[in-house]
């Protein structure tokens, strides 16, 4: 029996990020070479998107290739490349049928041209989707977005357009790739890793993070359901005390 029913739909998370993490180990321990791992990655991809849309999510932002991942082996680069560009091809269908909205955030110029105009096109076939927003981080790292972010700023500041004393966190928010999305409240990482490994490092500031030792391509919406659950045990506090939030609830 699914434990679905034991979700609380008045209490989801609104934006639930995600780093999918252990393909590569995946695939080892099938005797497998790493990339078989990232072909099956995506079936997971596909049935937590669609899971989550099911339950009135409104935004997931998925960790799938960051700044560091160029420096893995040519092989692999080269494959993770093609299986991005058939996998948009192959997906939009999906999304479609599921009303959900494809965007992206990173350095999208460093991807091939192939995988651009590829890109391009599912962001436009979807754009009038109204369900879930799936957020694909590609080419992407919170540091090179934050310091992206801070290059704005202080040109901005340079060009007598903003004044020093008027930046705040707002302003910041408003110079990240992530302008226009709530931050994540829940933040899932698979394969039994402790990290964040440098994904939104400012938008994670208050959010719950959830660690299970299921490698990416076995997670599916049973455990996606499993992550919320947990989610909805916990007080958020927001630096506040147990009892002041206790008194705002009531």
């Amino acid at each position: 029996m699914s434990i679905k029913h034991s979700i609380n739909i008045q209490r989801l998370p609104r934006h639930i990020a995600i780093i999918m993490d252990g393909n590569g180990r995946w695939a080892t321990s099938k005797g497998e070479d790493r990339l078989y791992g990232h072909w099956h990655g995506v079936e997971s991809v596909r049935d937590i998107a669609t899971g989550a849309a099911e339950l009135g999510i409104k935004y997931i932002t998925l960790y799938a290739f960051s700044t560091e991942n160029w420096d893995r082996p040519a092989y692999e680069v080269n494959g993770l490349m093609e299986l991005l560009i058939e996998t948009i091809r192959k997906e939009v269908p999906t999304l479609n049928k599921n009303n959900i909205k494809l965007h992206v955030i990173g350095n999208v110029s460093m991807l091939p041209d192939a995988a651009k105009a590829e890109l391009n096109e599912a962001l436009q076939e979807t754009s009038s989707n109204t369900g879930l927003n799936l957020i694909m981080a590609l080419s992407y790292s919170s540091r090179w977005e934050i310091t992206e972010a801070v290059k704005a700023i202080a040109t901005e500041v340079k060009q007598g357009k903003l004044q020093v004393n008027d930046i705040n966190q707002d302003t910041i928010k408003n110079y990240l790739t992530t302008k226009g999305y709530p931050d994540p409240e829940l933040m899932i990482r698979t394969s039994g890793e402790y990290r964040i490994s440098n994904f939104l490092l400012y938008q994670l500031a208050y959010a719950e993070l959830y660690f299970t030792d299921t490698l990416w391509p076995d997670f599916r919406k049973e455990d996606l359901y499993k992550a919320i659950i947990d989610y909805q045990s916990r007080e958020r506090r927001f630096g506040k005390t147990s009892e002041q939030v206790k008194k705002v609830d009531s």
